[in-house]
């Protein structure tokens, strides 16, 4: 499980979340191997197919940083139970992260589920090469 460090900085990344239509702020964390810490939130569109979630925020800062090797994740939103992630972003972190990496799902009450990418993802694209 992640540390509460990366908990709360999950937490504090869902409060920059810019959500006029749904009102349901998401905020990540994601930390690449070497340290470093990316923070993410959802950034909603009135056109909600341009919509970003908090995740796939969190991957495309670090990634278009250079950074390519990551060591875990956290998903934190105010749900009663541990937060799930799209299927959008489940393909994005199967993208971008090895399929065995611990992804901490975290609820309002900091209650977590921990899931690996080829858990939230079976039978991805990348299995089938």
């Amino acid at each position: 499980m992640a540390d509460t460090k990366l908990i709360d900085l999950a937490i504090e990344a869902s409060q920059h979340a810019y959500v006029p239509y749904s009102h349901f702020p998401v905020g990540a964390a994601l930390v690449t191997k070497d340290g470093h810490v990316f923070q993410g939130c959802n950034v909603e569109n009135a056109s909600f197919g341009l919509t970003n979630c908090a995740e796939r925020t969190a991957i495309f800062k670090a990634v278009s940083e250079g950074y390519r090797d990551f060591a875990d994740l956290v998903i934190y939103g105010e749900t009663d139970k541990p937060i799930s992630p799209c299927g959008a972003c489940r393909q994005v972190m199967s993208e971008f992260f090895n399929q065995d990496l611990p992804v901490t799902l975290v609820a309002k009450d900091k209650s977590t589920v921990v899931m690996t990418v080829r858990e939230l993802l079976p039978y991805s694209f990348t299995d089938l090469t």
